[in-house]
């Protein structure tokens, strides 16, 4: 129960994760007790699949009450304030604006005649009052 309560539990799959860790703890469970050391192999399991999901939240952990203005800050949708925690996060760990622009419209700019990925991501950004200088 402490892990299943603590931050290191994201259950990412919800009930399909917590389903199939019972299921498993009482398939190898012997005289059907399941005992502390089957426990103990389903958490670092189940610590070791969500590893993944732990390092892509820490990729995208940006604060965006710390780069808009509140008022900004307080008309934006959940929608528009995921996707564009996610740009930042790609913006940050990207060399240059143009490199940002080209990893996050990768499939789109195949289709344009003349892509301007660094463009089409400047004009997306300003549309939250942002700009590539003040993401850094």
């Amino acid at each position: 129960m402490r892990f299943a309560m603590s931050a290191e539990a994201l259950w990412a799959g919800n009930f399909r994760d917590l389903s199939a860790s019972v299921t498993r703890m009482a398939t190898l469970a012997d005289s059907g007790r399941i005992t502390d050391a089957i426990v103990s192999d389903e958490t670092a399991r189940l610590k070791k699949l969500w590893h993944h999901y732990a390092r892509t939240a820490e990729q995208n952990d940006v604060d965006l009450e710390d780069l808009m203005s509140e008022s900004d800050f307080q008309e934006l949708d959940l929608f528009d304030a995921m996707q564009l925690q996610a740009v930042i996060g790609v913006c940050r760990r990207s060399r240059s604006i143009s490199d940002a622009g080209r990893k996050l419209f990768a499939a789109s700019r195949s289709a344009k005649a003349k892509p301007n990925d660094a463009d089409r991501l400047k004009k997306y950004l300003a549309k939250f009052g942002l700009s590539w200088d003040g993401l850094a």
